[in-house]
């Protein structure tokens, strides 16, 4: 499989873009919503770094390292103007922690859009979009954009009801949308894996599989799409210091050979290059 993924700005923004909205939904779940000026839209899978906390007279330096966040979605900057961009974000540690304090009014440093994007879906197949935890983040736009031409399903999963983000939103768009829950809180009790191989059961257009979430999940995804001869591009979340190239911390083993590094010719990749065993 080649990787056709349309290429990344040659020069992404370097701004101070400005909070309109911290929302919490559910544990440790929050959206984050952000003026943005100039910003030039992105597409799916893309991702911006984010630096953790507010700006403020003093320059923080803890820490030191700003954040990847994948752009959930959003529309392009008038001339002159900015534009409204939405974030999902899980707390995790302190950097996802000061994220999460943001307090609209507040200013944050922001570097993108970052990365290589989801090829389009292909009109006339049969896409399924499969997200676990915030990397449903990244499927967004993809089901947005792709549900006017093809069959889109999604498939959204968690451990818990809790856990989830953004399902509403996926519901009011023109997809075929499933939950699956571990706990079975909500939706299907099981694995969004066990969903994904029920719809491929189902008759219909020929498959392509697009998969954003945890590293086992989207190595199951990649099993199931080898094993069925289906195309599967997957939106990889190793951690990033730079988001440039020049760190050399998100590096992943290829099958082409050698490592790739995740934030220049990632996130996205045709799962078939990736070497799974290789990755944490």
């Amino acid at each position: 499989m080649t990787n056709s993924n349309p290429p990344a700005p040659s020069r992404p923004l370097r701004v101070a873009a400005e909070v309109l909205e911290n929302a919490v939904e559910g544990p440790g779940n929050h959206r984050l919503v952000l003026a943005i000026p100039g910003w030039p839209g992105a597409e799916p899978g893309q991702f911006v770094m984010l630096s953790p906390g507010g700006s403020s007279e003093a320059e923080r330096t803890d820490p030191l390292l700003p954040r990847p966040m994948a752009v959930y979605r959003g529309h392009a900057a008038a001339r002159g103007g900015r534009a409204e961009v939405e974030f999902l974000l899980k707390v995790t540690g302190r950097g996802t922690r000061l994220l999460a304090d943001l307090a609209p009014g507040q200013s944050i440093r922001l570097v993108g859009p970052l990365g290589s994007a989801f090829a389009p879906v292909v009109p006339g197949k049969r896409a399924i979009l499969v997200g676990g935890g915030t990397g449903i983040a990244s499927l967004y736009e993809l089901a947005s954009r792709g549900a006017a031409d093809a069959e889109v399903h999604v498939i959204l999963g968690a451990r818990s009801e809790g856990d989830l983000m953004g399902v509403d939103d996926f519901e009011a768009l023109e997809v075929d949308c499933h939950i699956t829950t571990e706990d079975g809180s909500r939706g299907r009790k099981g694995r969004v894996t066990d969903a994904l191989a029920e719809l491929l059961e189902a008759p219909g257009p020929p498959a392509e599989l697009f998969a954003c979430g945890p590293t086992p999940m989207m190595h199951a995804c990649a099993k199931i799409a080898q094993e069925q001869r289906l195309e599967c591009q997957v939106s990889l979340e190793n951690n990033m210091a730079c988001g440039f190239g020049v760190c050399l911390g998100c590096a992943v083993p290829v099958h082409s050979g050698g490592y790739s590094l995740v934030c220049r010719a990632g996130p996205v990749y045709p799962a078939d290059q990736v070497v799974w065993e290789g990755l944490p």
